[in-house]
């Protein structure tokens, strides 16, 4: 029923934000004579504020057209590679003949759509071959596509890996560092040929008992059950997954706000300021930010049910105890069959949703990867986001893993 509410709230503010957009407009535009009056920039930004915080978030698109490559701008078209009921293979094709590594990125499954990793994309792109998992809102995946558990994801890692051949490097960012070590463990015990040479993984939850953050606290001090009947609805109507069963993303936006609610408070408040002082700029970069926060996907309730249990709850994959389904057949995963594929672990120092020692925890995992082509990062000063996104990302952490990847090729 709340789902059913939710969708009612967001129709009865649609023309509310609508007139809210164009009462803004006139109250800025040269052209109106409203713009004249006292107080007008004043009025304008408090529209302005109301049509953001009222209206209905699309998803993003990545919107990279260009990048440079040695020195020389070319072009980049987005190619689907592989599509799947819930995930797009895409690839950011480059118009160059250069040979560079081939990277498959895998994106989170996690409430934000894949384009959260826009940055992460435009820096990779410069020097390497990127392919991005791009994955579907689950309203919008019929009930007749099955369900989604979190073995599926790691099908579906599996399946990218073999199709991209064995000279792949795959780079997961917080949440799928675990189905993609689970992925990169099953095809080490298969001795698969096409195994990557090499993984890093980003401010993900490996082991999340190690310094708990506010996020790994609640999944241990609720009982599952609690999830299974609190967080757990079916789809409205007028969605094409009508009747499947999701964990809406309009819940998991609430959590990450609710996280940090003075600082987004201080952010629309600055917003509003920058409009009546006519900054341009940091406006923009307040809109840029929240059209990608506030732009959510709903999750199929078995890959999130499973997430909780296995990852948050049980610790299958550090206490040694995680058996596969019948997606892959029933094995056991075990990351010290890894031997010929190179590790890079990176942290932030002030990462507030994986806490230190998380991701480096998968060293103690992969024992039989040599020393020598292991390698670790804590980011100082740096926050979950700035790990993939932002100055840090492109100034700090990009150079080392380019350095890394190349060195493994």
């Amino acid at each position: 029923m709340l789902y059913q509410l939710h969708e009612l709230q967001r129709r009865l503010l649609n023309p509310i934000t609508t007139f809210a957009e164009g009462a803004a407009s006139l109250y800025t535009s040269p052209a109106s004579p409203l713009s004249y009056l006292p107080f007008s920039r004043e009025i304008s930004a408090g529209y302005a504020l109301l049509h953001r915080l009222g209206k209905d978030y699309e998803k993003p698109e990545f919107g990279i057209s260009e990048t440079t490559v040695r020195g020389v701008k070319v072009a980049v078209t987005e190619e689907a590679v592989a599509v799947k009921p819930f995930c797009v293979l895409k690839r950011f094709a480059r118009a160059t003949k250069a040979r560079d590594p081939k990277v498959l990125l895998c994106a989170p499954l996690s409430g934000h759509h894949s384009t959260l990793l826009r940055d992460t994309v435009r820096q990779l792109i410069t020097e390497h071959d990127v392919y991005v998992t791009d994955w579907v809102d689950a309203r919008m995946v019929p009930l007749g596509e099955g369900k989604f558990h979190l073995d599926d994801y790691v099908a579906y890692v599996i399946e990218f890996i073999r199709l991209l051949g064995p000279d792949v490097h795959v780079i997961s960012v917080c949440q799928p560092t675990v189905p993609a070590l689970v992925a990169i463990s099953l095809m080490a015990a298969e001795n698969d040929p096409k195994s990557p040479r090499s993984m890093t993984m980003m401010g993900g939850p490996i082991d999340t008992r190690r310094n708990p953050t506010e996020v790994n606290t609640l999944a241990m001090t609720k009982p599952f059950s609690w999830f299974e009947n609190h967080v757990i609805y079916r789809v409205p109507s007028n969605y094409p997954g009508y009747m499947r069963r999701v964990y809406p993303g309009f819940l998991q936006h609430a959590g990450f706000v609710a996280m940090n609610p003075d600082r987004h408070v201080d952010s629309h408040w600055d917003f509003y300021k920058h409009l009546i002082e006519g900054d341009g700029e940091s406006a923009g970069q307040h809109r840029a930010f929240y059209d990608e926060y506030n732009a959510v996907l709903d999750m199929d309730a078995d890959y999130y049910l499973d997430t909780i249990r296995l990852v948050f709850q049980q610790h299958a994959l550090p206490n040694g105890t995680w058996v596969t389904g019948a997606t892959l057949q029933r094995r056991k995963v075990e990351p010290a069959a890894i031997r010929k594929t190179a590790l890079f672990t990176i942290e932030g120092e002030l990462d507030d949703i994986s806490g230190s020692g998380q991701t480096e925890a998968a060293h103690g995992l992969c024992l039989s990867i040599p020393k020598a082509r292991k390698q670790h990062f804590t980011a100082p000063k740096c926050g979950h986001y700035g790990i993939f996104a932002g100055r840090r990302w492109r100034e700090m952490i990009y150079p080392k893993i380019a350095a890394f990847i190349r060195k493994h090729a």
